[in-house]
């Protein structure tokens, strides 16, 4: 995967994009210093390069009731693609893995999981994802607070 170089009007557009995914091309302009025209053009050419890959609202969890976030950590008994293939499928189907991510080192992969409170949390390890097939081991840690929280990085 190649890097898309930016310039500076660039990075603005996507700095501004990241703090208000709705903001106008107008907005958007007359915040970056640049006419609107230039701006929708160097949006689409960052849409069309995959730099903005789409755009979403940000949900309060805690609003909806998901009160408890757990990290899983969990290691497979065998790393061969049968087996990442046959867990990342399984993982599909379960809502209350909102992140996962296939890792280096002793564990194989790591997950997010939100869920109503402990209780619901064991419902789900015990009933669902312990009866994954292929899965070896699992490690659960319980985040306190969260201390930062970005949608993505940008230069």
């Amino acid at each position: 995967m190649t890097s898309v170089n930016l310039d500076q009007f660039d990075i603005q557009i996507l700095r501004e994009l990241r703090a208000n995914g709705r903001i106008s091309i107008q907005d958007l302009s007359e915040k970056i210093g640049l006419s609107p025209t230039p701006v929708a053009r160097r949006l689409r050419h960052l849409e069309e390069n995959g730099v903005v890959t789409g755009y979403c609202a940000l949900i309060d969890e805690m609003k909806l009731g998901y009160e408890v976030s757990v990290f899983v950590s969990v290691q497979l008994d065998k790393q061969v693609d049968v087996s990442l293939e046959r867990f990342e499928t399984a993982i599909q189907g379960f809502p209350e893995v909102v992140d996962c991510w296939l890792m280096t080192g002793n564990r194989d992969y790591l997950l997010r999981v939100a869920t109503t409170g402990l209780a619901s949390f064991e419902t789900f390890l015990t009933g669902k994802l312990t009866r994954v097939p292929g899965v070896a081991n699992i490690e659960s840690s319980i985040p306190l607070r969260r201390v930062k929280s970005a949608v993505a990085r940008t230069p």
